[in-house]
């Protein structure tokens, strides 16, 4: 009998009520960089900044998009694809030492830093009325990462795949008929690290299915470990626009 009701409660939880919808977010503009600095191994590594001792070709357009499953007013579950690759040239004016490879100082040398993101939320809207929407939840998030620096005809690269959890949170202020304040977010922070993605932005609707919006989103994080040292700071300038349907 217990088995019976839990199964009935998943159904009713997960089929698509007659009010479900969709939407699809997609997200562009320019990305620079606040700050990438850099010491693997953490122990015995040579620290370095990839904007400050090198020098960042930015700023760079980016790509970001979103689909979102309503399931109803209080639950939204959605998908992210939010890749991010960076390069930077110049010269080190000290030897450094980097995943267990020597780099010349005063020698023309090349770097990446790539930080693609794949996240999976699920988000309870505690209020969703005609004015005001809020809600939070968790996220996960597959990080794929990588550092490489280049120097001639040698690359060696650090790369990082894991999962991340991190909480969410989405409000929207509808101030007037076709405008409203938009924040979003995920963000998370332990000893050794931590992870920051927040958006803000004014939006335009267009109709009650269409939204343009402008703003700006800052991506912050990083880790302290025994084995890497990385903390990167990211600035964009955003454009968006999210259709419903």
């Amino acid at each position: 009998m217990k088995i019976r009701h839990l199964a009935l409660l998943f159904v009713s939880f997960v089929s698509v009520p007659a009010q479900a919808e969709f939407s699809f977010d997609v997200e562009s503009g320019s990305v620079w960089t606040g700050k990438a600095d850099v010491r693997i191994p953490n122990e015995g590594g040579t620290f370095f900044s990839l904007s400050d001792d090198l020098k960042a070709d930015d700023p760079r357009a980016f790509f970001r998009g979103r689909l979102t499953w309503h399931i109803n007013p209080k639950h939204d579950l959605s998908l992210l694809y939010a890749p991010l690759e960076m390069d930077f040239a110049g010269q080190f004016d000290r030897p450094v030492f980097f995943n267990g490879s020597d780099f010349a100082a005063d020698t023309p040398t090349t770097g990446l830093f790539r930080f693609d993101s794949y996240r999976l939320t699920y988000r309870y809207n505690f209020i969703r009325d005609e004015k005001i929407t809020f809600g939070m939840g968790l996220t996960a998030k597959i990080r794929d990462a990588e550092v490489s620096l280049t120097q001639n005809g040698r690359t060696v690269t650090d790369d990082n795949t894991g999962l991340v959890p991190l909480i969410n949170y989405q409000f929207a202020w509808r101030f007037a008929p076709h405008f409203s304040l938009y924040s979003e977010g995920d963000a998370l922070g332990a000893s050794q690290g931590y992870a920051v993605d927040v958006t803000a932005a004014l939006q335009w609707h267009a109709t009650e299915n269409l939204a343009f919006r402008v703003g700006y989103r800052i991506l912050d994080g990083g880790a302290d470990s025994d084995s890497v040292y990385t903390f990167n700071q990211f600035h964009y300038a955003t454009v968006g626009v999210t259709y419903r349907f």
